[in-house]
């Protein structure tokens, strides 16, 4: 490549584009959309990436026209927004389940500001939300988005991105399979909260002076905090098999 051809337009024009892509990418994925990351941050190294693969940028095969880069910079944001929904629908099986066993434990109310999502969320959909992002770090997801983009270069021109029916349908399939696996996660605690509330009133059957708040109460949330601690790594482990099966679908976008 001539010096002179990188500060033709269609050079110029494909770096706007592939900035856009990977701003998008750091807009929507889970790792780096983290609310704690600063704005100017994430621009700053969609600015980096872009700068680092322009080299193995592709020839621009748009038109250089107002209505073709507006349409084109749409693609790349629906892009990056299509990347995010597929992996944030695998990644909130978690957040779900945590849901689920802070309602059984009686921690519903306990909720605090998640750091990546920036609404309030129950504590433990916050510690698992927590637990997975270093999940997360270490399968080195942040190096495989990387080097999907780097593999998108050469199979999705810029700007022509196009969202199928088939996006559509996994969506559909993945956001029911989200519930099932969050209520998956959360069954064991939830079946131990069920035989507890049973023993309790059994016991306050037979013993009218045993009283549920004082004793009943600690005991389910010990043996759930238990339970939890015993299944977390099978969790993570879902967590995984869910965001390699987001990942494998990524690849039909080629």
């Amino acid at each position: 490549m001539a010096w002179t051809e990188i500060f033709s337009d269609t050079y110029i024009v494909g770096f706007i584009l592939l900035f856009f892509r990977f701003g998008a990418l750091f807009m929507a994925v889970p790792i780096f959309s983290h609310n704690s990351i600063p704005m100017s941050i994430k621009a700053s190294l969609a600015f980096f990436f872009t700068i680092v693969f322009y080299s193995s940028m592709p020839p621009l095969a748009i038109q250089i026209n107002m209505p073709n880069i507006f349409l084109a910079i749409l693609s790349e944001l629906f892009f990056g927004l299509a990347i995010g929904i597929v992996l944030q629908i695998a990644f909130n099986a978690i957040t779900f389940a945590g849901g689920q066993i802070s309602f059984m434990m009686g921690f519903s109310m306990a909720s605090a500001i998640d750091p990546q999502s920036g609404i309030s969320m129950p504590i433990i959909s916050q510690f698992l939300s927590l637990i997975a992002l270093m999940i997360l770090f270490s399968i080195d997801m942040h190096h495989w988005m990387l080097l999907f983009i780097d593999s998108s270069l050469h199979n999705i021109p810029l700007g022509g991105f196009l969202m199928s029916e088939n996006l559509f349908k996994y969506i559909i399939m993945a956001t029911s399979n989200m519930f099932m696996v969050g209520f998956m996660i959360a069954f064991p605690i939830i079946a131990l909260s069920w035989l507890a509330d049973v023993i309790f009133g059994m016991l306050m059957k037979t013993m009218p002076q045993f009283n549920l708040l004082v004793i009943g109460f600690p005991i389910k949330i010990m043996v759930s905090f238990v339970v939890l601690i015993a299944t977390l790594s099978a969790t993570m482990l879902i967590l995984k098999s869910q965001m390699l099966g987001a990942f494998n679908f990524l690849e039909t976008f080629f």
